[in-house]
């Protein structure tokens, strides 16, 4: 299938973000869409890939720029200090990814009644806030995603149905945060699920994460399964 690639400029404030669209040509469209929120390390190659896939499958899918002019990051350090500003101020996270979303929308092949979206590490936390904003979109899905709610005075009614994928063994992610996280969803009466992954870390999808001793670890039957719990997911919401 003829994938095609096409690179999307749009604006937050004063900020210029660089996001990807993947989708298949010869699909007709309007197309169910997909944003993907990537790591702390920026737009990457891994979500460039994840766009693709998702593209062959029939969804225009959008890799979106969290930091702004395609910042990558290449260090611990240097991820870090990019994601510290929104992890410290979690309205400019969601006023950020909310741009990349009216960006998505504004696509002429996309239903834009028909948009979910997932992210990855802190792109789990980024799309798990657009859902918390009140966003009109149909599911969001975190992939070993962080859960700490945004601390503010109260969200608007989520509208999206909520996946997450997490290894029960991620110490970014402790059970606390996983109860906390359950509760704040069922008190909003939220279409919620959680899969937690036996003997699995955090990162568990990304094939780089090779130390096992370290807290990011690669585990293949944990990518194998929440890869196909997504797309039953997104099959279920998005078609």
């Amino acid at each position: 299938m003829p994938i095609q690639l096409q690179n999307i400029d749009y604006q937050d404030g004063t900020t210029g973000c660089k996001g990807l669209l993947a989708f298949d040509e010869q699909r007709p469209g309007p197309l169910p869409a997909i944003l993907i929120s990537h790591a702390w390390g920026g737009r990457d190659e891994f979500v460039a890939q994840k766009a693709r896939e998702l593209a062959r499958l029939g969804y225009a899918a959008f890799a979106l720029d969290m930091y702004g002019g395609g910042k990558l990051g290449h260090s611990v350090e240097e991820n870090s200090a990019l994601m510290m500003p929104f992890l410290n101020d979690r309205s400019l996270l969601a006023r950020r990814i909310t741009a990349a979303l009216t960006a998505l929308r504004e696509v002429p092949l996309v239903d834009s009644r028909r948009i979910g979206a997932m992210g990855y590490c802190f792109g789990g936390m980024c799309v798990l806030d657009l859902a918390r904003s009140g966003a009109e979109v149909r599911g969001v899905v975190s992939v070993h995603g962080l859960l700490k709610p945004t601390g503010g005075a109260g969200n608007p009614k989520i509208k999206a149905k909520v996946l997450v994928l997490h290894g029960h063994d991620d110490p970014m992610v402790p059970v606390a945060d996983v109860v906390a996280f359950e509760q704040e969803m069922t008190s909003g009466k939220v279409d919620w699920q959680v899969h937690a992954y036996g003997g699995t870390k955090h990162a568990f999808t990304d094939p780089k994460a090779t130390d096992p001793n370290a807290p990011t670890v690669y585990n293949d039957a944990a990518d194998r399964r929440s890869t196909q719990a997504l797309l039953n997911f997104f099959e279920e919401v998005l078609r």
